[in-house]
């Protein structure tokens, strides 16, 4: 994009702020990528001036991006661009002076980026509209998650777009911007030998696991209010789960994605009645059981009650009711306080009907194709090799199907790359409404059983891999999740 652009930043002080979008719009400033003149916002309550400001987000890029830092001079340019200004969202008066700054250049286009609190979201845009900050080349990015619900997401979804159309909203899901979710689509509708494979004649089952490390740290009374379901399953999980399962779209289109993963959100057969109990998993980390790293419970983390019941882990059996589908598994997961921190998706295949070679069952290495977002991206395929030496002796190896980048051309990251998508109004990477509230209807029946049912979660020891019931959930169908890497 060649014009000017006013990137104004609401929750400007906020941990999404200094930790991912100054880093990333940095990264965009460096590349050459935001044009000339165009500016950069931070709101928030804070009564700091720019100077200060450009100093806070210098101390955060050091510390939590530090690869992205550059020169001197590079981040000098930078903050040429950045300024501050403190709002309060209930203050008219502070829009007013947002006005006034925006006015000063006003046939650029705006991109509002809403990296507060999701309650916040409709009072900001009533703000923005009663104050004409609005054009119709502005756009809005709404950060996950949106809503507690299906309800409050419609009612968050109707408001908005009260003052920003379906082209003007962004839904971001930073999963979804990573180099290997692009690779993957690449791989699958670029390649005959996958897509003529990728169907539940070849396809045993297919795991997509998003393991975090750590803990809920500071964000306590935040975790309460969210739980892990709405705050991974219902966008990050699900979203992978569409694009691994989608079909193929008729172009590379916005919307022609985005309706092809709509189709699978429609087609996710609904957890219910008896199955509620069987396929979901619901778990929560307790004191961990090795002595020398001592991590605390989830009960006793910073401003968490100590009788709560709030999910930190979720496991469960999802089915895409369809032709391409029927009778293939998909087993999601994600949690807290777990053994290491990876996201990958896995397509295990079915091994073959009988093995020539008497010396060792090869029957008993499928095939898999290993999908790492991180912490390393990568694409691995397994397959079996003679070993060397006499007979007829079979192991496993890997291809390697996304070798290293230039380490000197590093790829952008999630957040780099939707932003600069945003920018140029690029929409195939954001979550249609439509997507979103397809998705909460599907979760909604889940998280509703928990509550009217008062069902507890399993302990599971933090650092761990989770309950035992989640080994259960696969090991009663014959199958074991992929740990070993």
């Amino acid at each position: 994009m060649n014009e000017p652009i006013d990137i104004l930043l609401f929750g400007g002080r906020g941990d999404l702020t200094q930790r991912k979008l100054i880093p990333s719009l940095f990264q965009l400033h460096k590349k050459g990528s935001l044009a000339p003149d165009s500016r950069i916002i931070g709101l928030s309550r804070s009564g700091i001036s720019s100077e200060e400001y450009c100093e806070i987000l210098f101390n955060a890029l050091e510390e939590y991006a530090p690869k992205c830092v550059g020169t001197e001079e590079q981040w000098s340019n930078f903050t040429q661009r950045v300024s501050f200004l403190t709002l309060d969202g209930n203050s008219r008066d502070d829009f007013i002076k947002l006005s006034q700054i925006l006015e000063e250049q006003q046939s650029r286009h705006r991109l509002f980026y809403l990296a507060t609190q999701p309650s916040l979201y409709v009072h900001i845009c009533r703000n923005l509209a009663e104050n004409n900050l609005i054009t119709g080349d502005s756009r809005v990015i709404l950060e996950k998650p949106i809503g507690q619900d299906l309800k409050t997401a419609q009612e968050i979804n109707r408001q908005v777009s009260t003052w920003f159309s379906e082209e003007q909203t962004y839904r971001i899901d930073h999963y979804l911007g990573k180099e290997t979710v692009q690779n993957l689509l690449i791989l699958r509708f670029a390649n005959s030998m996958f897509e003529s494979q990728w169907n539940n004649h070849y396809i045993d089952h297919i795991q997509i696991t998003i393991a975090e490390k750590i803990g809920v740290g500071t964000r306590g009374s935040f975790f309460e209010q969210v739980g892990t379901m709405r705050d991974m399953v219902q966008n990050h999980l699900l979203q992978l789960l569409c694009i691994i399962a989608m079909e193929p779209p008729y172009s590379s289109s916005p919307d022609a994605i985005r309706d092809e993963k709509l189709k699978v959100l429609k087609a996710l057969k609904p957890i219910k009645d008896e199955a509620l109990q069987k396929n979901v998993v619901r778990g929560q980390y307790g004191q961990s059981a090795n002595e020398t790293e001592k991590l605390k419970a989830y009960r006793n983390e910073e401003d968490v009650p100590t009788d709560s019941n709030m999910e930190t882990f979720v496991a469960l059996k999802a089915e895409v009711d369809n032709w391409r589908w029927s009778g293939v598994p998909f087993y999601l997961r994600t949690g807290k306080r777990m053994a290491t921190g990876l996201c990958e998706i896995v397509v295990e295949y079915k091994k073959i009907p009988h093995s020539i070679f008497s010396s060792f069952n090869s029957s008993s290495i499928p095939n898999k194709l290993v999908i790492r977002l991180q912490p390393d991206e990568s694409i691995k395929l397994r397959i079996c090799e003679k070993r060397m030496g006499p007979g007829m002796n079979i192991q496993p190896t890997e291809l390697n199907l996304n070798p290293d980048q230039n380490a000197n051309d590093p790829p952008p990251t999630a957040y780099e790359r939707l932003l600069h998508d945003a920018i140029n109004a690029n929409a195939t990477l954001f979550m249609r409404r439509d997507e979103l509230e397809a998705a909460w209807q599907w979760v909604d029946p889940i998280i509703e059983d928990w509550n009217q049912n008062n069902r507890i979660p399993e302990m599971y020891p933090a650092g761990s891999w989770g309950p035992a019931a989640s080994t259960l959930l696969l090991a009663k169908d014959g199958r074991l999740w992929n740990e070993m890497s």
